[in-house]
């Protein structure tokens, strides 16, 4: 069974325009209001900041000297211990100081990953040429994507617990626990109030969810400006799954590769300050790209496998919502992980959408690891790198392509290219998928709707 955004049940089948998500919404619902401040045309949205923190860059300049370099950042895991397990290899922000970071959020009451989206939002902030004082005076939304939340937090709280019993539980220490505190983390690090936070959690494709909910926001008139994206912190019992499950490679992440392993587990943040297209003009700011729409659905096939008809489904709803025809698309930044199953079924779903020729596809996890939540948050600014500066970001590690994987993975270098458009995927375990379209903005918005 497929949800493609549904609602609840009750009246007759539709499909919303576009303007917002591409979904369809079941017979008996009740049509959602758009938006409490309504305009009269749904408004352009771009991207003027980006905030990154991953195993190969700190910050949107180094990641994308990075992402040019085909750098990878693969290395042992320290924040953890490892032992007993097959592998200890893994993608890892080193160097990050938290209390250089933060203004205003305390690290010893802060877990690792909502520093870490605290951070990367006000790197996204300060990368957008703003400051704290122009969001207060806005309304606006802050939507942090993630996996684990604070599970990391929890890891060591257990540890504590075994060793101290119930001394272990302070105020503190359950403090830095709660998932919900990644968004509450932003709006707290940059002094906000008039603002929606929210905290989602569909796993791996979480930060293109999040992407999505502050375009609607924006389109709709509901907010002025949106800090959306991902975050996530590497930690033992994420890691631990992915081993039992198999899926840890000994090595290198190497998608789309005859001899792929399978992924290696990362952590960082993704941020995108996300603002009307009226905002930007007005302020004079530089623009990265235009989010041009995006589709999400759910098919609750199995635990942990994609589903090819389900991901070419979205894939079209993405490129309906954004009126973007899919001879259009230069670059797809796919999901990519490097298991066996996931990178056959979603170069499949691809070329049942685009054909014999679909477009460049790359796989930017065999740099940075998966990242979870802030996995396609960190795909959509390396698309949106991709457009700004014209050139296609490698898939590293690179051998031999799949046979059963017949696309152009730009392997191990990149290259110069005019990208115009570029198709971002985020695919979840239990079949959440979302797919986001950015697009160079340079033009009328007729030139990408035909």
């Amino acid at each position: 069974m497929s949800a493609d955004r549904t609602a609840p049940a009750g009246g007759a089948a539709r499909t919303e325009p576009t303007g917002g998500a591409a979904r369809t919404e079941p017979a008996g619902s009740t049509a959602r209001t758009a938006a409490a401040r309504p305009v009269a045309e749904p408004r352009r949205v771009v991207l003027t900041g980006c905030g990154a923190l991953s195993s190969i860059g700190d910050g949107v300049a180094e990641f994308t000297e990075g992402l040019r370099a085909g750098r990878v950042g693969t290395g042992d895991i320290s924040v953890f211990d490892t032992t007993g397990f097959p592998s200890r290899r893994g993608h890892q922000v080193n160097g990050f100081d938290a209390a250089a970071r933060l203004h205003r959020l305390e690290p010893e009451r802060t877990g690792r990953a909502t520093q870490f989206a605290a951070a990367a939002a006000r790197m996204a902030l300060d990368d957008a040429g703003l400051d704290e004082e122009w969001l207060r005076a806005r309304r606006g939304t802050v939507v942090v994507g993630t996996t684990d939340g604070e599970v990391g937090e929890l890891d060591l709280l257990t540890e504590s617990a075994l060793a101290l019993g119930l001394a272990a539980f302070t105020g503190a220490s359950l403090s830095r626990t709660a998932t919900g505190g990644l968004a509450l983390g932003v709006v707290r690090e940059l002094g906000l109030s008039d603002v929606e936070p929210s905290t989602v959690a569909t796993a791996c494709a979480a930060g293109n969810y999040a992407i999505g909910a502050g375009f609607d926001a924006i389109r709709a008139g509901r907010a002025e400006w949106a800090l959306v994206g991902g975050a996530d912190a590497l930690n033992r019992k994420t890691f631990a799954g992915f081993a039992r499950l198999g899926l840890i490679a000994p090595d290198e992440c190497r998608p789309f590769d005859t001899d792929r392993m399978g992924l290696l587990t990362g952590e960082g943040a993704g941020l995108l300050l996300l603002e009307s297209e009226e905002s930007a003009r007005a302020r004079g700011a530089e623009v990265y790209a235009e989010v041009l729409g995006y589709g999400i659905n759910c098919d609750a096939s199995h635990p942990t496998a994609p589903e090819r008809d389900s991901v070419a489904r979205c894939i079209r709803l993405a490129l309906e919502n954004a009126s973007v025809k899919p001879e259009e698309v230069d670059l797809i930044s796919a999901h990519g992980t490097g298991t066996p199953t996931n990178d056959t079924t979603e170069i499949a779903a691809i070329r049942e959408v685009y054909g014999d020729r679909p477009p460049r596809t790359v796989g930017v996890k065999a740099m940075i690891g998966h990242t979870m939540g802030a996995a396609s948050a960190l795909g959509a600014i390396a698309s949106a790198l991709a457009i700004r500066h014209g050139f296609v970001p490698p898939t590293a590690n690179h051998r031999t392509t799949d046979p059963d994987c017949p696309v152009d993975v730009v392997p191990n270098a990149s290259v110069p290219a005019d990208v115009r458009i570029v198709q971002n995927n985020g695919l979840a375990f239990g079949g959440n998928n979302a797919v986001v379209l950015l697009g160079r903005h340079d033009s009328p918005r007729g030139e990408y709707a035909r």
